[in-house]
């Protein structure tokens, strides 16, 4: 049957946030991040070229589509043609019902660059942190670019949007962590196991109403001190020096 043009102008479509919002889905793109996703997301359409279905009788969806490389190469967000495009629902993941209180959790204020948010992502799976709760205003998790650059990660984390400093407040008698130039030093502070870290914007950083609710002020000093460096550093890596050190603590 192939690849229909219908099919492709969908997969095409959910490249804007509007229709991924009106379908419910977004896409993946890749073997390994098609097969994570499949372990624990509901699976709508999958294309691949035939030696990839041939290998894998057990894949599940809704609808399997052998595709030429071709095809595969209209559909596609990458520079390269992968073996296999998948559209999957997107998970519930309600924060209503959580309870964080005994976890170390992440929060994106503002971060607005897909590929930072996939990196954060990636780096916040490696480090066992389960739930990223993210402003309205950070980029989407399942814009391609950011899904692309999870690698696999957005399979096991578990995202949430809504207002963080609203959000805040019912935890304000935990550690609430923000990284600022007059913080105190990471490498000497001591650091709950629990709490949240929060990770401000590219350009203007933390907001001052998400400002408000931190209660622990850290700064990651550059090397040596006194030493005429960057103005800062990018947002992920940022994230991951301060999400190795909470957990180096914890060893």
């Amino acid at each position: 049957m192939g690849l229909s043009k219908n099919r492709i102008k969908y997969i095409r479509s959910l490249k804007e946030k509007k229709f991924r919002s009106e379908h419910n889905t977004f896409v993946a793109e890749g073997v390994k991040l098609v097969f994570d996703l499949l372990a624990t997301c509901r699976c709508q359409f999958i294309a691949a070229l035939p030696e990839i279905l041939y290998a894998h009788p057990e894949i599940k969806a809704e609808e399997i589509v052998e595709a030429s490389e071709s095809e595969l190469k209209k559909a596609t967000f990458l520079k390269t043609a992968p073996q296999v495009i998948a559209v999957f629902y997107r998970p519930d993941n309600e924060i209503e019902i959580i309870d964080l209180n005994d976890k170390l959790s992440l929060v994106l204020d503002g971060v607005q660059d897909p590929g930072n948010v996939g990196a954060i992502i990636r780096i916040a799976d490696w480090f066992g942190i389960e739930h990223i709760i993210c402003s309205e205003d950070t980029a989407d998790i399942y814009n391609p670019k950011t899904v692309q650059a999870t690698m696999g990660a957005i399979a096991r984390m578990k995202v949430h949007y809504t207002v963080i400093a609203a959000f805040l407040q019912n935890y304000s008698h935990l550690p609430i962590y923000g990284t600022f130039l007059e913080g105190a030093d990471i490498y000497s502070e001591p650091l709950s196991g629990n709490g949240f870290i929060v990770m401000g914007s590219e350009g203007r950083g933390i907001g001052s109403e998400v400002m408000k609710q931190i209660n622990r002020k850290l700064f990651i000093p550059n090397f040596p001190v006194g030493r005429a460096t960057s103005e800062s550093l990018n947002v992920a890596a940022a994230t991951a020096i301060v999400c190795a050190e909470f957990r180096r603590r914890e060893r």
